[in-house]
C-alpha cells in the first residue's frame, strides 16, 4: 500500500489512508522538528482524493529561513529519514525515508516559490476534479511507457503541471 523503489514509477489508485499516514507522520515531524517549523503541508497526488499516484507521501515542511533546515538534518536522521541536500532543487533541503521509500520530506523557506507553487497546485486539482482527472490520465500513460524511469516520467508531466499553475494564477 505504501512504498516505492528508487527510480521505479507505479501508480495505485487513491486510498484514505495515505492521509491518515500522512497525519500520523506529520506529528511524528513536529515532534522532531516542531520549533523550526512554520508549516507542514501533505503534497504530490497522495494528497488529492480520487487520485492514483505513486504510494509514497510527499510532505513540504515549510521554515522561516532555509538556514533553519539545517538544524532539522541530525533530528529527521534520527527519526528514520535520510539526508539529500538539495537534491536538484536550489533552497530546498530534501529527506527521504523507507527502503522501498515511502516519504519524503521537501524542506524549504515558507516565502518561497516552491512553497507556493506546491500548495497551488494541489489545491487547485482539489478544486477542480476534471483537471485532476486528465492529470491523472496523463500519469498513468507515463508510468506505463517510463516505468523503470522516474526521471522521464517526472519531466513528461512538466508541460502540464505548467499549465495548471498558470490557470490557478502563479
Amino acid at each position: 500500500m505504501l512504498g516505492l523503489r528508487k527510480g521505479t514509477v507505479r501508480l495505485m489508485p487513491h486510498v484514505e489512508v495515505w492521509h491518515q499516514l500522512f497525519a500520523q507522520e506529520e506529528a511524528r515531524l513536529r515532534d522532531a522538528i516542531g520549533e523550526q517549523v512554520v508549516a507542514i503541508e501533505h503534497v504530490g497526488s497522495t494528497a488529492i482524493c480520487g487520485l492514483s499516484a505513486k504510494p509514497v507521501i510527499d510532505i513540504a515542511v515549510a521554515v522561516r529561513e532555509i538556514s533553519d533546515a539545517e538544524k532539522c538534518v541530525m533530528p529527521l536522521e534520527n527519526i528514520g529519514y535520510e539526508y539529500r541536500g538539495e537534491y536538484g532543487i536550489p533552497g530546498r533541503h530534501y529527506f527521504i525515508k523507507g527502503e522501498p521509500r515511502t516519504h519524503h520530506v521537501h524542506m524549504v523557506e515558507l516565502s518561497g516559490n516552491f512553497w507556493r507553487t506546491h500548495l497551488l497546485f494541489r489545491d487547485y486539482l482539489r478544486r477542480c476534479p476534471e483537471v485532476a482527472k486528465e492529470y491523472e490520465n496523463l500519469k498513468k500513460e507515463l508510468a506505463q511507457k517510463h516505468a523503470e524511469d522516474r526521471e522521464a516520467y517526472t519531466e513528461g508531466k512538466a508541460a502540464f503541471i505548467g499549465s495548471v499553475l498558470e490557470a490557478a494564477g502563479r
